[in-house]
Parts: C-alpha cells; structure tokens; sequence
C-alpha cells in the first residue's frame, strides 16, 4: 500500500502532470496524420525526457502513446484512412457512418470507447499486472500460431455475404505478408533481387495504399463523373444519447478485456486486438449483419479494444522487462536510460515508479477525454475542405507518411502500388479488412507454427496442447458459426425473392 500511496504522489506533481498534457496534444497530432506512427514520435522525444525525472519523461511518452492511438481513429472515420495500424478495424463501421450523416455521432463513440477501453486497461493493469504477464509468458509458438489462426478465421466472419471474396483477400494478404526474409532460413523471398525487401512491405505504407490511396482514387473518379457522395460528418449532434450509451456499453466493456488480454500477449497489439474484440461483440450481439455497414457498437468495440492494449501492452514491458510490442520496447529503452532495469525486481527495488505509471495510465483516459471533447468539434471540419484541396493534402501526407517509416523511395512505391490493389478491390467488390488481417498475422503464424514444429521435431502433436486445442476450437466455432449465418442469410435472401 506504501508503494501505491508514493505512486500517486509522484504522478499527481506538476510536471508529470503537464506533460501528460503536452504528451496526449502530441499524440492525437501524431496519430491523426496517417503514417506518422506512436513508436516514431515516442523515439523521437525519447532524447528530451534525459533531462527530467523518470516519472515526468515516462508520463510524456505515455501521453504520446495513448493520446496517438485514439488520434488514429480521426483520419480513418472521417476518410476511411486508419491514422495508425490499430486503427484498420475501426475504418469498418466508423467510415459507414460518415457516409450515412452520422460522422460527428461516429467521431463522439470514438473518443467514449477509446476513453472506457483506456480506463478498464488501466484498472485490469493496477490490479492483475504480475499474474496476467505470468499467464503472456506462457504462449510459445504453439500458442502464438493458434492466436494468428484465430484472427485468420475472422475472415470467414467478416465476409458473410461474400465468404468467397473475402477468403481470397485474406489469402493476398497472407503472400504478400511472405516477401521479405523467411524467419526461420534466413533466406529471402519474393525479393526479385532488391536488397531494400529484404525486410518485407512495410506495413504502414500498405496500409496507407489500401485505405488512403484507394480512397483517393474512388474520390478522383467520382468527382470526374460529376457526383460525390459523401456524406458531410458536421451534421448531426456530438451529443450521445442514453439509447445508444445503452446500446454500445456491453459491448464497449467486454472489447475492453479482449483488447487488454491480446495486448498482454508480446508481439501482439491493438491491431489485432481491435479486430478480435470487433468480432466477438458481433458474434454475440443481435442484428449482427449491420455489422461492418456503420454499427455504433462495432466502433465502440474496435476502439475500446485497441485503447485498452496499450496498458495490455505494459504488463509483459513491465513486469517481465519482454516488450509487448514496438511502443513498448521504446518505453524499455527509455527506463533503461534512466538507470532502471524492467523487470520483477522493478517491483522490490522501484515500486513507487511502477504504481505512478499505473496511475498516469487512469488518469491519461480522463485527459484524452477532456482534450478530445475540446477539439472534437475541429477534427469534423476535415470534410468541409473542398474535394478538390482534400485529397491531394490527403495524397502528399501519404507520400510523407509513407516515406517517414524507413526514409525509404521503395515504401513510396509500395504505397502506390498498394494503392491501385485498394482501388482494383474497391471496383471488384473484394472486401480490403481481410487482406489487412492476412497481413498482420500472416507472419506471427508462419513463425509459430514452423517453431512449433521443430521444437517438436517435425510433430504436430503440439497441436493437441490443452491451450493451442481450445484456440482451435474457438476457430473452428467461428468459421462454423459465420456458415451457418451466410447459409441463412442465402435462405432468406431466396425466400424473399420468390
């Protein structure tokens, strides 16, 4: 209790507290600009934090951190571009409602959702953080493969009406996610010789070509046709109802955990998490067809469940000194610098440290609220921007978004010819979602499951384990229960017909 008293203290001074501030401003700026990731902008101010105490430099960093992956839900609601990669999932129901007139009540769900997400994460950290990374430190490969299959098998849930389409945009994504250099050989593949793939497509200019571009183009050819239908997002209230704080709660909630529990897990993320916590409330929820065609409470989940990983993320960081994923392993380098090892013996030795960053990670959620609400009303005057300034802005932030990763002409290129694939899928009715999931998991499966194998020298008995056996079977229950839906809605459809 001593510990969680000298927590509070520290974080509740001045300076922490301004620059958490200063951090969240940074990170909604950071977030909101497709291609400018949380990691860049955390790396970027590391060097400034030397110069303070450890308490106020972390606090900064995790303003960054919280405040860009709210941040990244502005560009992909309101121009279906996701700001950052956690922010694919929720392009499918919070672009559906700009389109629909819905874009400030879209805009209002984001900032709650992200704010409980952000919350439970910080609550489920305070209390469960030494025994639910214990639990993270369990997955081995086994497990890590039978996680990407989960996520794989949301494919099947997400493309009811379209299985076929949708099966082959996750396959895409899976090829594409192989070029680069083979985990295990060291050898390269899909290369043709470019030594600048040898570490794959960069993910971020794939998506920035997918979503951004893509969108581009459809808006350049329908503005050439005379005719655009885009919905202006300032019509509307920022005003939620009871109705639908009711309507989104559960779901919001239960995003929440999932979110947490998968950004626990290191190598994982929101972007993983979102789409899991996305599919899990439509797989419970009624009505669940709407579901991808602007549901609120498919926002509310996709947003609580990438919000509530960032705390996720810090258990294993913190706890077990393994970093949950890139953010986190800058904030590693960050308490390295100043003297601290991550790790158990953070908890004997520097106690007051770790509860004043739990702390930071409630009071954070608050401050997103605040500043979000503040300038909600400015983030939805994107869509007043003539089309014809909009997304040529929106083409040249790609270009630099995409260059900034890596400082590299090849991510230009592949952003571009990311870009026409988006366009070609948008023309031929291919949905774009599972070719993004394809490519997040395509290689935590590759390598889980050839280590796997090889840990048990070419068996596949692992497969039987008591955790990768349940993780299969919810897969299995997913792909069985999305037939069954897609079988109904055909049997309805031809009834209707008749």
């Amino acid at each position: 209790m001593s510990d969680w008293l000298a927590g509070l203290q520290l974080i509740l001074a001045w300076q922490p507290l301004l620059l958490m501030v200063v951090g969240v401003l940074g990170g909604i700026l950071v977030g909101a600009i497709p291609g400018l990731s949380s990691t860049m902008a955390i790396a970027i101010l590391l060097p400034f934090t030397f110069a303070v105490d450890p308490v106020p430099g972390v606090a900064l960093l995790l303003g960054i951190y919280t405040g860009s992956v709210y941040a990244g839900s502005i560009p992909a609601i309101l121009l279906r571009i996701p700001g950052t990669p956690a922010s694919a999932a929720t392009v499918l129901d919070g672009h559906p409602m700009v389109l629909r007139g819905e874009g400030r009540q879209a805009l209002s769900i984001s900032l709650v959702a992200s704010c409980v997400g952000g919350l439970v994460g910080g609550v489920l950290l305070l209390f469960f953080a030494p025994s639910l990374a214990q639990y993270a430190l369990r997955f081995g490969p086994a497990e890590f493969f039978m996680l990407a299959l989960f996520a794989i098998s949301l494919i099947a849930s997400m493309s009811e009406g379209a299985m076929v389409k949708g099966l082959l945009s996750g396959v895409l994504g899976l090829i594409i996610a192989t070029v680069g250099t083979d985990p295990i050989g060291g050898y390269p593949r899909l290369t043709f010789g470019s030594n600048e793939l040898l570490a794959g497509l960069g993910f971020v200019p794939v998506l920035i070509g997918i979503f951004g571009v893509a969108e581009a183009l459809t808006r350049f050819e329908q503005r050439a046709r005379s005719h655009d239908p885009r919905a202006l997002s300032t019509t509307g209230s920022f005003r939620l109802s009871l109705a639908t704080l009711r309507r989104i709660a559960p779901g919001t909630a239960y995003s929440s955990v999932i979110g947490f529990g998968v950004g626990a897990l290191p190598g994982t993320g929101g972007d993983i998490g979102s789409f899991i916590g996305h599919n899990e409330v439509k797989r419970l929820a009624r009505r669940s067809e709407d579901f991808g065609r602007g549901d609120p409470r498919g926002l509310a989940a996709a947003e609580s469940a990438n919000n509530a990983s960032v705390p996720g993320s810090l258990a294993p960081t913190l706890v077990l000194g393994i970093p949950g994923n890139a953010p986190a392993a800058v904030l590693i380098g960050a308490l390295t610098v100043h003297g601290l090892q991550p790790g158990p013996q953070l908890f004997s030795g520097s106690g007051d440290l770790i509860y004043s960053i739990f702390f930071a990670l409630l009071i954070l959620p608050v401050m997103m609220l605040v500043v979000g609400a503040l300038g909600i009303r400015s983030w939805s005057q994107i869509v007043r921007v003539p089309t014809q300034l909009l997304w040529p802005c929106i083409l040249a932030l790609s270009v630099i978004g995409s260059y900034a990763v890596r400082s590299s002409v090849v991510d230009v290129l592949v952003m571009g010819g990311a870009g026409l694939l988006g366009y070609l899928m948008i023309k031929t009715g291919f949905p774009t979602a599972p070719l993004v999931i394809g490519l997040i998991v395509g290689p935590l499966a590759e390598a889980g499951f050839r280590r796997a194998t090889i840990i048990s020298s070419g068996s596949y008995s692992w497969m039987l384990d008591p955790l990768p056996l349940a993780l299969l079977l919810l897969s299995v229950l997913t792909v069985t229960v999305a037939l069954i839906r897609s079988a109904r809605g055909r049997r309805t459809t031809l009834r209707s017909s008749e």
